[in-house]
């Protein structure tokens, strides 16, 4: 059997569809052999990696996220907010480090300061997955090691090539399609995020390429930022990867 790498692109609450691609994969008995992920996509790798089903992963993720991003900045709740997201880290995945992780894990950074997009897969896994996850203008910057780490997207949402070398075939999970919305009306928060992947959609086709099979479920229609859609998109993604059925058992 191949060598598998799996990629999860960032994408808040849409990032739900990498759990449904990942029940897919388990039904299929694909299992990755190293994950690479950023943002949303990290934090699901930390919790696949650490032995959770992707069922259980979306019970925690619904069970400790309010229903919009207002009353995550609000509250400080969620796993929107880095607060929280370290406190149920620290709960699930007891151990702080990659080197206790069941799969292998890269997790994608921006270094807000230097201007830099960084892999990180050995060391401390908690400030490195909060930082990855950490939402400019919405949460501050995570310090770490001296430096001052942002959501990893900012960069590169879809960090495929550091994957080079580490496994023979590759499954790219990208939740942020670029469709052309004309005639639908966008919220501010809507507005502000097409313009940042529209900034860097250049990057993520160039990334997109270097994928043996590419899932990228129609999620349009939702707000990376509200979790209330959680077991719709869950199911999304685990059927857009159950059409590519024939192309994914073709790489195991």
């Amino acid at each position: 059997m191949a060598d598998i790498g799996l990629v999860l692109s960032g994408g808040g609450a849409r990032g739900i569809a990498h759990l449904g691609l990942l029940q897919a994969l388990e039904e299929m008995g694909i299992k990755p052999k190293v994950i690479s992920g950023v943002s949303a996509g990290a934090v699901i790798g930390a919790f696949y990696g650490a032995g959770y089903t992707p069922k259980q992963i979306l019970n925690i993720a619904k069970d400790h996220s309010p229903m919009s991003v207002l009353a995550a900045v609000m509250t400080s709740g969620g796993l929107f907010s880095p607060e929280i997201l370290r406190e149920v880290l620290v709960e699930a995945i007891p151990q702080n480090g990659f080197e206790f992780l069941k799969t292998p894990l890269l997790v994608t950074v921006t270094d807000i300061e230097k201007c830099v997009s960084l892999t990180f897969s050995e060391g401390p896994l908690y400030d490195v997955l909060v930082g990855s996850a950490a939402i400019p203008a919405l949460f501050d910057p995570i310090p770490y090691q001296g430096m001052l780490l942002v959501d990893g997207g900012v960069l590169n949402n879809f960090p495929v090539d550091c994957l080079s070398g580490k496994c023979d075939k590759i499954i790219g999970s990208n939740v942020n399609k670029l469709l052309n919305n004309e005639g639908v009306q966008l919220s501010k928060l809507q507005v502000l995020e097409r313009c940042v992947h529209l900034a860097i959609a250049k990057k993520v086709a160039l990334q997109a390429m270097l994928c043996d099979v590419l899932i990228e479920p129609p999620l349009f229609k939702y707000n990376m930022f509200e979790m209330k859609y959680a077991d719709e998109i869950f199911e999304i993604g685990y059927q857009k990867a159950i059409a590519q059925k024939g192309r994914l058992l073709l790489l195991a």
